[in-house]
């Protein structure tokens, strides 16, 4: 993967080395988080459905085999409790001081812009006290148009930029307001790495318009 992307990487240092670290920022294609795995020093772990993983055959225990040692940890989304899953697999994750990976627009840019993000970063820096390094990928939808199919080699850029702690709000992860000014403080950093358009809408409901 390190020759397919030639990562080039910008301001890794800002990792804490060791600790709980929730990794935020853009999401454009699949292979975004395949990027992460092999630039991070530490292993970064992420949610990602089980339907990898749980194929028949030698070719789904190969992609068991392949998503697992990237760092994904398989959860159940489509469910209606999906998003609570995640949530509480991202607490579990960092609770046992490791690195994870979010997405806080919850999905994939339809268009290459950056959409509003979802509240669920905010409360797992909230409750685990972890900070939030935000970072940008830039590139992969170059590689892999529309998200999906083989990828073509190229090169990526990943912008790290620095941690960012929200302990003034401690107690207050249920707080409908906080929980907006955290997400929201976040994206603006992302958007600033990435250099992408912002749109104050969910990804989701612009996909489905």
């Amino acid at each position: 993967m390190r020759l397919m992307f030639r990562p080039q990487v910008e301001c890794a240092e800002n990792i804490p080395g060791t600790g709980p670290v929730i990794l935020a920022g853009n999401h454009l294609t699949f292979i975004d988080s395949l990027v992460l795995s092999i630039i991070c020093e530490r292993q970064v772990s992420f949610i990602g459905k089980d339907e990898y993983v749980t194929g028949k055959g030698l070719k789904g225990r190969l992609m068991a085999w392949f998503f697992t040692g990237v760092g994904m940890v398989p959860v159940d989304r489509d469910g209606a409790n999906g998003g609570v899953a995640a949530l509480m697999t991202g607490r579990r994750i960092l609770e046992e001081g490791r690195m994870f990976a979010i997405y806080p627009e919850g999905t994939r840019s339809p268009d290459g812009r950056l959409y509003r993000g979802r509240t669920g970063i905010a409360r797992l820096t909230l409750m685990t006290d972890a900070p939030v390094v935000p970072f940008a990928v830039i590139g992969t939808d170059k590689l892999q148009p529309g998200g999906t199919g083989f990828p073509r080699p190229g090169k990526v850029r990943v912008r790290f930029g620095e941690p960012m702690e929200f302990s003034r709000y401690e107690g207050m992860d249920r707080d409908r307001y906080v929980l907006r000014a955290v997400t929201d403080s976040v994206m603006a950093e992302v958007m600033r790495l990435s250099g992408q358009e912002y749109v104050d809408m969910y990804a989701t409901k612009a996909k489905a318009a």
